[in-house]
């Protein structure tokens, strides 16, 4: 153990520097599996329906069911693992993802397959989890390092499921894509069992079912409105009624969790100044990125007689948008390092302005793969940033009893931001369109129309970010010494059972 560091208030000693680059290796190999598990199918979309002898229609759920589970999932994984020991919590999500995989690799049929995919899509609860551990393992001069490098492993799993399974899913079966899955998830289950120690830190207190409830039931129905109001149409009924339904369930769980006690979410905090503006930001830097991950994979595929088309491959395309997440992953020293020395809400800001520059650079250029190249590198530097500063914004505000619930919201709220992207991305894409031969494409107008409002998000987001309140030091707001003043957290024994 380190002498010079002593523990706060009974809590273990920060792990030696050794013990703690295991430990981040772990949990950032555990993100990037979990950010994997939501493009390994992106190679395969137009075939599904024949893989899964179905429809397209339904067969459209083995992707959607991922997304709407992993967003209802997140707040409320979080919440159990400030409650009950994030390593118990983060084993359960490895474990689903590891028995979905296995479950997806032994069929081929859709109902089963969107099982699977529904319980891969609650281990999306890993991001803040892993997050709260780092708070609390780690030297709090380490953690923005750190906390970088595990925001920027999503990117990396993202950029190698493109190519990884169009190469598995040109050359063999299918399903060895999903067996490679459950095997790497097998693999990180015992690292962390081995490496992850259990929390000491805990948030007492019965689980808020009914808050549960309906925060899964308000989200669930405009998520799905999101999802799919293209497809049922955006006018009909079914999109009317479920709007309006999770409308007046959110306003109403809102309301019955501020009279709460001990709330699923602790709406007290949540309406903080610096918590809710981070949060904010945070979703209009979900509805950014995401215009970029739906833009520049269909410009390269795009075939080149549609006078903008670079006709690439989903292979070569897959490839041509690798380094980016390459670049995250470098690029996360430094993005630690800026959050630690300027803090959350400068990062934030340079992130934002980072993506900006992105998107403007696209709709100057584009016009070869070397363009779609830079203008993923430039916005995965930017995403590194942004994303290295939200967990600690939030946790500079929170109650160290809270980290894990109050991330698993943040997470939360980049996946609404990029799934109301996806929706009106798709309005466009799917309205400004071109007749090549037989086929039908998205015109140029459209990607640049895609791309402007990529770059309005990322302003507006500039905006919102400055908003936010100057922090404390980041040293001060890492601090656990909070626990000993907090009412809501208790400091429990060592029953880990993992390796120091």
């Amino acid at each position: 153990m380190t002498a010079s560091t002593p523990p706060a208030l009974g809590i273990r000693p920060p792990l030696e520097p050794s013990a703690a680059r295991i430990l981040v290796a772990v949990l950032a190999f555990s993100s990037i599996l979990v950010s994997l598990m939501q493009t390994v199918l992106v190679p395969l979309l137009g075939q599904l329906p024949e893989l899964f002898h179905t429809s397209a229609s339904n067969a459209s759920w083995a992707v959607t069911s991922t997304l709407l589970v992993a967003a209802i999932a997140t707040p409320i994984s979080g919440r159990l693992g400030d409650m009950y020991g994030k390593r118990r919590v983060l084993l359960a999500c490895m474990g689903l993802l590891t028995f979905g995989s296995i479950l997806i690799a032994c069929t081929s049929q859709i109902g089963l397959v969107v099982l699977g995919r529904s319980l891969q899509g609650a281990a999306s609860s890993i991001l803040p989890l892993s997050i709260a551990i780092l708070r609390e393992e780690l030297p709090k001069e380490r953690v923005p390092g750190a906390v970088a490098l595990i925001s920027a492993s999503l990117g990396v799993g993202s950029s190698l499921g493109l190519p990884v399974s169009a190469i598995v899913a040109q050359n063999f079966d299918w399903h060895w894509i999903f067996v490679g899955t459950a095997v790497l998830g097998g693999l990180a289950f015992i690292a962390v069992v081995v490496v992850v120690p259990e929390s000491q830190i805990r948030t007492p207190g019965r689980f808020d079912v009914v808050g549960a409830a309906g925060l899964s039931t308000g989200l669930f129905f405009l998520l799905l409105v999101v999802s799919k109001g293209e497809t049922w149409g955006w006018r009909s009924d079914s999109v009317i009624i479920l709007a309006v339904a999770g409308v007046l369930i959110l306003i109403a769980w809102v309301k019955y969790e501020s009279t709460r006690s001990k709330p699923l979410v602790d709406i007290r905090v949540s309406s903080r100044r610096p918590v809710l503006l981070t949060n904010l930001a945070s979703v209009l830097t979900g509805f950014a990125l995401l215009a970029t991950s739906l833009v520049l994979p269909q410009l390269l595929e795009a075939p080149r007689s549609t006078g903008y088309g670079l006709g690439q491959t989903m292979i070569h395309a897959g490839l041509c948008l690798a380094p980016s997440g390459l670049v995250q992953i470098l690029w996360s020293p430094v993005s630690g390092r800026i959050v630690r020395r300027y803090g959350g809400r400068v990062a934030m800001t340079l992130g934002l302005c980072t993506l900006s520059l992105g998107f403007t650079v696209g709709l100057l250029t584009l016009t070869n793969i070397w363009d779609v190249i830079i203008v993923s590198i430039i916005n995965g530097v930017g995403t590194g940033l942004a994303f290295a500063a939200m967990p600690v914004l939030i946790m500079a505000a929170v109650p160290v009893g809270e980290s894990a619930a109050a991330n698993g919201l943040n997470t939360l709220s980049r996946a609404v931001g990029a799934s109301v992207s996806s929706a009106v991305v798709g309005v466009v894409l799917a309205t400004l369109t071109v007749t090549v031969g037989a086929q039908t494409f998205p015109s140029h107008n459209a990607f640049r129309i895609a791309l402007l409002n990529g770059l309005a998000g990322a302003v507006v987001g500039i905006g919102l970010a400055l908003l936010i309140p100057k922090p404390p030091p980041v040293d001060q707001a890492l601090s656990l010494a909070g626990a000993e003043t907090d009412p809501e957290t208790v400091v429990v024994g060592d029953k880990s059972g993992g390796s120091r």
